[in-house]
């Protein structure tokens, strides 16, 4: 357990390097907010080239878990090892063999999990409305909103896997950038 002392002490030394190095903050929200806007501007290009980064990644991380599992072949679990990165190899070579096909099949997940989270999250502010006084209104209103991308993305198939990957990614970075410069500008102001 952590205690409020260890917790204080951790934000504490998160709020130094956040003021020491709010440069480097500042510089990866721009960097972030730049990237999110391009993909906002360009979202077919942006749910491309977010298919194929996932292509590179299942398929070196596939080939890693083939050679860590070449090399630990008497360890137990050794075939459920060698199953998981034989999977990771293929479904890298998937996307990157027809990555057009990828964005598609992406997006239909993509939608599955905005219907089920949406679900999840209306389920839990129903459950929890007592508890959490006027504030489950939030968690009810972000599951309606999960639900309404989840209808956008599934009905507008097969178009809508030109831009949803691409759109959605795209707000993620921009809000992500955005926070990053206001925490940099806070620090710096607070050096001054």
């Amino acid at each position: 357990m952590t205690s409020p002392e260890d917790f204080s002490r951790l934000q504490s030394a998160m709020n130094q390097t956040v003021k020491a190095h709010w440069k480097v903050f500042l510089f990866e929200g721009i960097l972030l907010a730049v990237l999110g806007v391009a993909a906002l501007i360009l979202p077919p290009l942006a749910s491309l080239a977010i298919t194929i980064f996932l292509g590179w990644m299942f398929l070196v991380s596939g080939i890693g878990g083939l050679i860590v599992t070449y090399w630990a072949r008497n360890s137990p679990g050794f075939w459920w090892s060698l199953i998981s990165a034989a999977l990771a190899v293929l479904a890298g070579m998937l996307l990157l063999a027809r990555p057009m096909q990828a964005v598609l099949t992406l997006t239909i997940v993509l939608g599955a999990y905005f219907l089920a989270e949406g679900v999840a999250t209306i389920m839990y502010a129903l459950e929890h409305r007592r508890d959490l006084s006027s504030r489950w209104t939030w968690l009810l209103i972000s599951g309606l909103v999960d639900i309404a991308i989840a209808f956008m993305v599934i009905t507008g198939l097969p178009s809508s896997a030109e831009w949803a990957i691409g759109i959605l990614v795209g707000i993620n970075l921009l809000f992500g950038g955005a926070t990053l410069i206001g925490m940099a500008l806070a620090a710096r102001n607070s050096n001054s």
